[in-house]
């Protein structure tokens, strides 16, 4: 790798100086290409240490690297208050070219960040009260989105959806499914909309409403969800923690480690001892739990199955009971670092600059079906992974659904597209790609051609910080980036035509290379690689 190549010359660079180097020697890519392809701040980071001044010392290094350039460097650059430019050669690219080319889809872009850690993604996770709104297609998108990524990087993944089926909303839920099949008004509080009055209708006379209509809604969801390509390992019940014995196992695993006690007739966790604020009550007074103690035996379930890390993803609306869920976890005598909650935030849908307004309980709802019927899977799907998952998302429906290059979903899609038209005129053409090894990649050359090189050499990278910082955004962002690269390289550079038949030859194997790279980034993000448009 060139990252490992540079690291060692720096590292030699010093030694001749008479500086130890450091264990670690930080390189990144500048973000303005007239400062180089890597940047090194070791000069500024070991200089204090030894009496040095920052930008002598780069310049000493520069001195001794250009004196002796790496392989693939044409030469070593001072800027700043002393950081250490590099400027490589395109023979670096046209090696990640042979790297892509060779390795494929299935080998290229696989950092082992994981090692096969088995990490439980408990996402969406809607109260089983009604369909998934369209709001909640960007719980949908990020957690199965961020679960593609966890398992290419390496870890062993499982997906599960908590179905919190006890509590007074799913009485009421059955209560709302009763009265309209009844022809009565819903009751206060009740679940308003067409669909309980669909599925009022639907019900068969003399059912259970709540069985009925759990059973009902579960299927409605999953069937949601799949149209989006979601589909979950466990569908886990609230309700099932309560007749198999967990929540009271879990009660006397906390009084085993002596960290429940009883006052005023209910039970408490001694949260104080893990830096909460106020000990948190786990047994109210009349003998019902509250909702802390059947999420903890929840978890704890979860570690009992095998599960390594857990990662919930929530609205933000959970932010403070967070550290509570935390808390509850390390006294079962688990790290809080094996518990990870992502907090999302909300989406407004706009349509011709209107609001559309979201809601379970009233009748003005945007389900999510609506939204994939009107702007298809792909559209979703993508929109909702353009932005950090806890930053407030507003999606324009006319912006998504036009042809052009301000919507970023057919941008993206238009490149894979545009790489498939190349494919198809070379065969039209009688142009068969030869074989790798035959081709001269030296010909490659041009600004347009190196740029998407260069953006391909970044996927590894990208996909390891996606991974470690659990944002799949970041892939949508460098999906987006490579196809503004290969749709400049398709307007200045031509593969078939007009060119030499060895650079024809050269710039298929780069289009080969672009299309191996967008096909990984759709295929992590669940979205779909069209060949026409």
């Amino acid at each position: 790798m060139i990252r490992d190549t540079l690291t060692a010359a720096l590292r030699a660079a010093l030694d001749d100086s008479g500086i130890t180097p450091p264990d670690g020697i930080h390189l990144e890519r500048p973000a303005r290409r007239e400062h180089g392809d890597w940047s090194s701040n070791v000069a500024m980071a070991t200089a204090k240490a030894h009496g040095r001044n920052p930008r002598d010392l780069a310049a000493t290094l520069v001195d001794a690297l250009n004196a002796d350039l790496p392989q693939h460097v044409e030469r070593v650059e001072i800027a700043g208050p002393g950081f250490v430019n590099f400027h490589v050669a395109p023979t670096w690219l046209h090696e990640i070219l042979t790297d892509v080319a060779q390795a494929g889809e299935a080998g290229f872009a696989r950092p082992d960040v994981g090692s096969g850690l088995r990490v439980n993604v408990e996402f969406v996770s809607a109260n089983p009260t009604g369909p998934i709104h369209a709001g909640g297609g960007r719980w949908a998108a990020y957690g199965d989105a961020l679960c593609n990524i966890l398992e290419r990087c390496g870890h062993e993944v499982h997906r599960e959806y908590y179905l919190n089926d006890r509590g007074p909303q799913m009485r009421l839920f059955a209560d709302s499914l009763a009265a309209r099949k009844a022809g009565e008004d819903v009751p206060e509080g009740g679940y308003q909309g067409e669909y309980i009055d669909g599925w009022a209708q639907e019900m068969p006379d003399g059912v259970d409403p709540l069985e009925w209509g759990y059973e009902r809604v579960k299927r409605d969801i999953s069937e949601s969800l799949g149209r989006i390509g979601v589909h979950f390992d466990t569908w886990f019940s609230e309700q099932s923690l309560v007749e198999s014995g967990a929540i009271d196992a879990t009660l006397a695993d906390l009084r085993d480690k002596g960290v429940v006690y009883d006052d005023d007739g209910a039970v408490w966790l001694r949260t104080t001892d893990y830096g909460d604020d106020k000990d948190r009550v786990l047994v109210k007074s009349d003998g019902d739990p509250t909702y802390m103690l059947p999420d903890i035996a929840y978890h704890r379930d979860k570690f009992a199955r095998g599960h390594q890390l857990l990662i919930d993803v929530w609205g933000a609306d959970h932010h403070g009971y967070v550290a509570r869920l935390k808390t509850g976890v390390q006294a079962l005598g688990h790290e809080p670092s094996e518990l990870e909650i992502v907090l999302g935030q909300l989406v407004t849908l706009m349509r011709s600059g209107k609001e559309v307004r979201l809601g379970k309980r009233s009748g003005n709802m945007v389900l999510l079906d609506d939204l994939v019927e009107s702007v298809g899977p792909d559209a979703a799907r993508l929109t909702f992974l353009l932005q950090s998952i806890d930053t407030r998302q507003t999606i324009d429906l006319d912006l998504i659904t036009a042809e052009s290059n301000e919507n970023p979903v057919f941008y993206v899609q238009y490149a894979n597209a545009r790489i498939h038209s190349i494919g198809r005129r070379a065969g039209e053409a009688g142009i068969v790609r030869v074989p790798l090894a035959d081709v001269d990649l030296s010909l490659l050359t041009h600004e347009r051609e190196l740029d998407v090189l260069r953006k391909l050499s970044e996927l590894p990278e990208v996909l390891a910080l996606a991974c470690n910082d659990r944002a799949p955004h970041k892939i949508t962002t460098w999906m987006r980036e490579l196809a503004d690269r290969f749709h400049g390289f398709y307007h200045d550079c031509y593969v078939i035509g007009d060119v030499p038949p060895e650079l024809t030859q050269a710039r298929l194997w780069l289009v080969e290379s672009a299309r191996v790279g967008l096909a990984i980034g759709l295929d992590v993000l669940g979205v779909s690689a069209p060949r026409s448009m």
